[in-house]
């Protein structure tokens, strides 16, 4: 595998600087197309999952976090807290609080759940200059992060269906996990002394990775402070082992926030929580499939899918007009023309790019291309609306394949 951090830079995905700060890397144009790419593909998978998307700021009042059990279990990995017009803010660790108060600001029936509530935001934390690395040990992270609110006989489908949905985007991004891990608590106090919810909710995970057949590894100490949780392990170019995505059950913070919905016998009743986050933290993700692609992204996600070559000056106003096609289509394609070298040189410059689109005199007299596929295979001149409309279909279905086969979206 690939160090993320010298391939990352070498493409122009992403770098950092003295003046913004230590783990706090900005996105270049081609980052920022592989980044804004993988956020829409997660929001359009939650929206067909039955999910609603909000935003939420990203400070909060000390007493938030005091509720929610941050402050005390967490503050250590906060920012301090800021001095605002005789209040103390805080940059938010975490969206679950923030979600907790958005589901208790109206009443909710039995009939409304589950209700499922996602967003990709940012969120905040101190790391010691020491761990802090490229994209994958970060102070602000971009989470794609959702809460379930659901009764507690709802809770086994919900998490089997966000592992579901892991499963799916795993497929489409190329990704295969290192193992499950089932994190329980440990000896340390940094955990909510509730004995019986943990039993509780460390049962209904249990359950749902029996059921799932997943091979998994029970491993204590790496439960979240409120409950326990279904990791998906991924490892780096060193072997280093990290989450990338995470299934949790959480009885503590309805508690304490005093969530409730109405039930079919009129009565309140205390919904269950479920925290999961299908690709983890953007940036994580992105670092993970530079390393697991070596920069050759599956078509979909790249931030270049096309890019036109004409062989000559001559062919270089019908390539610039390819290239619009392609804009049109919702495609991302470029033009390499002469003036960046031989037609050799410049096909090897494009190397990462999936789909290489050859034309010389008789392609742009005939409307066609000479397809050039980044694996290497050579395609015999086509007409250049078949190739763009293949070519987007392949995308649309999310395909790591680049031409023959089509995977599942």
């Amino acid at each position: 595998m690939h160090d993320h951090r010298k391939l990352g830079r070498e493409l122009g995905l992403f770098d950092t600087d003295p003046l913004i700060g230590a783990g706090l890397p900005y996105w270049l144009p081609d980052g920022a197309a592989v980044r804004h790419t993988l956020e829409e593909y997660i929001r359009d998978q939650e929206r067909r999952a039955g999910y609603r998307h909000v935003y939420s700021p990203v400070l909060g009042k000390r007493e938030l976090y005091e509720i929610s059990g941050h402050w005390s279990h967490y503050s250590d990995d906060m920012f301090p807290p800021m001095n605002l017009c005789g209040e103390q803010v805080v940059l938010r660790p975490s969206l679950c609080p923030h979600h907790a108060v958005i589901y208790r600001a109206r009443s909710h029936s039995y009939r409304e759940l589950p209700l499922r509530m996602a967003e990709l935001g940012g969120m905040y934390r101190s790391e010691l200059s020491g761990v802090l690395g490229g994209l994958t040990r970060v102070r602000a992270v971009q989470l794609n992060d959702a809460h379930i609110f659901c009764t507690l006989g709802q809770v086994a489908d919900e998490a089997q269906a966000a592992l579901e949905m892991v499963r799916r985007a795993y497929e489409a991004l190329g990704i295969s996990p290192a193992r499950y891990r089932l994190s329980l608590p440990g000896p340390s106090g940094k955990y909510v002394a509730a004995p019986e919810l943990w039993r509780r909710s460390t049962a209904l995970l249990t359950g749902v990775l029996d059921r799932s057949g997943l091979p998994y590894e029970a491993a204590a100490g790496e439960a979240a402070f409120y409950g326990p949780k279904i990791d998906v392990q991924v490892t780096d170019s060193a072997g280093r082992e990290s989450t990338l995505s995470t299934v949790q059950v959480d009885f503590h913070q309805p508690e304490q926030f005093d969530l409730n919905y109405i039930g079919a016998d009129g009565a309140k009743h205390r919904p269950v929580m479920i925290h999961r986050s299908i690709i983890g933290s953007v940036e994580r993700a992105v670092a993970h499939l530079i390393e697991q692609h070596g920069g050759a992204f599956p078509a979909w996600l790249a931030p270049t899918q096309l890019v036109a070559l004409p062989v000559s000056e001559a062919q270089v106003p019908t390539a610039a007009a390819l290239a619009q096609r392609c804009t049109g289509l919702g495609l991302r394609a470029e033009v390499a023309g002469p003036e960046h070298g031989s037609l050799g040189a410049r096909i090897r410059e494009a190397r990462l790019v999936p789909y290489q689109l050859v034309i010389g005199a008789e392609e742009a007299a005939d409307d066609h291309v000479a397809l050039r596929l980044r694996d290497g295979r050579r395609l015999a001149p086509q007409p250049a609306g078949d190739v763009l409309a293949r070519i987007g279909a392949l995308i649309d279905a999310h395909s790591t394949g680049l031409w023959d086969r089509t995977a599942r979206s």
